[in-house]
């Protein structure tokens, strides 16, 4: 079976398993205080233009989150996200479970507007009882969205200015940041993010390591107590050191010395990017390069989109005929029925995805389309 049903079906990196293999019997102090958690750091912060940054590594995106929401929020606190966010559908109420209402505003295209935001803020501010109902803390937000749709430079300037002028913190869910940052549409850095937010992750399970994300603190306010914090919440992993060595791996220059040979891109030529451009994004633009070619193909059979996405998740609005078809030979995500004959799924591509794999969904999805299948 070809799997297009997520971006973390596979194990890591060539390069971060050789960077786990060659330093395996190097010995290191627990609980993140080791060199290579610090090196990952640095790695991090010198992308992100914040040398003052916290940055906390831990195993997954679910525990990343709820941890920078209840770390920087009090009880009475709540989170403002947009309905289709990710601690709202897919979290199994982590962020209710440790105090914290989230304030879901309706989405459009996976996303929320300042403007939005600031009525939320204002209903509070105005409240005639204020001491009777949660107070708006935090906005959240998904880059890439839940959609695979992505926030521009503007709308996050927007959201930030919304967010200072009513004391609000903003936080950004990076799980799959690397997908977002290196889409053709993308106008946003990881410095960007640094600048306008309070907090934001550097996602690694989806972005090409084994496990973990990078939980990156850019507002001073919220560094004090966070690694207790953690440590409370079990989120403190004993062998720090191999989620730092992941992403110092993955922050190294696509073009570095880790193997000695360019990034093969996926479509088999020498990778185009930037020398200095690090193997974190290197990777994700070979995957959304790949989903690009798939939703090319879908839309040159005529298959409509359930939304328009310019990252590696791609949604299209099927004929329930063929989806069985289809499965025979392909795993994808089914998402939600359109109506009686037809169903939105989700075709995903990752860091690992073989460009034959690619060759051989784009040829199948000719073939239905010359046999009349996805009319």
């Amino acid at each position: 079976m070809i799997r297009f049903n997520n971006d973390y079906n596979c194990g890591a990196h060539p390069r971060v398993i050789e960077a786990l293999v060659a330093t395996n019997a190097e010995s290191h102090p627990g609980y993140g205080l080791d060199a290579w958690c610090e090196r990952g750091a640095q790695a991090i912060r010198a992308q992100a233009e914040a040398p003052e940054a916290a940055v906390h590594f831990v195993v997954g995106g679910t525990q990343a989150n709820f941890l920078v929401i209840a770390s920087a929020l009090r009880p009475y606190q709540s989170v403002i996200s947009a309905d289709t966010g990710h601690i709202n559908e897919h979290e199994t109420g982590a962020v209710e479970h440790v105090g914290h209402k989230i304030q879901a505003l309706p989405g459009t295209d996976g996303k929320i507007a300042a403007a939005q935001v600031e009525e939320v803020a204002r209903d509070f501010e105005t409240s005639t009882v204020p001491e009777h109902i949660v107070q708006p803390k935090m906005v959240y937000l998904s880059y890439t969205s839940e959609f695979g749709t992505l926030y521009s430079k503007r709308e996050l300037e927007d959201l930030s200015a919304v967010c200072r002028e009513h004391g609000l913190y903003l936080f950004v869910d990076g799980a799959r940041l690397s997908y977002g940052l290196a889409a053709p549409e993308s106008d946003v850095t990881m410095a960007d993010l640094a600048r306008l937010t309070d907090a934001f992750t550097v996602g690694g399970t989806k972005c090409g390591a084994l496990f973990g994300e990078a939980i990156v603190l850019t507002n001073p306010a919220l560094h004090e107590g966070f690694r207790s914090n953690m440590k409370q919440n079990g989120a403190m992993l004993a062998k720090g050191w191999l989620l730092g060595l992941q992403f110092a791996t993955l922050f190294e220059p696509a073009n570095g010395e880790s193997t000695g040979e360019p990034t093969p891109a996926t479509d088999g030529r020498a990778s185009e990017a930037p020398a200095q451009e690090p193997l974190y994004l290197a990777i994700a633009r070979q995957a959304d390069e790949q989903a690009l070619r798939i939703k090319a193909a879908f839309a040159q059979a005529g298959v409509p989109f359930f939304i328009e996405s310019p990252t590696n998740q791609q949604f299209v609005v099927m004929p329930d005929r063929v989806l069985d078809d289809l499965a025979k030979k392909y795993v994808f995500e089914y998402e939600q029925r359109i109506d009686g004959a037809h169903s939105c799924v989700r075709f995903c591509t990752s860091w690992s995805t073989k460009p034959e794999d690619v060759d051989a969904l784009v040829a199948d999805i000719e073939a239905l389309a010359r046999a009349g299948k996805l009319a």
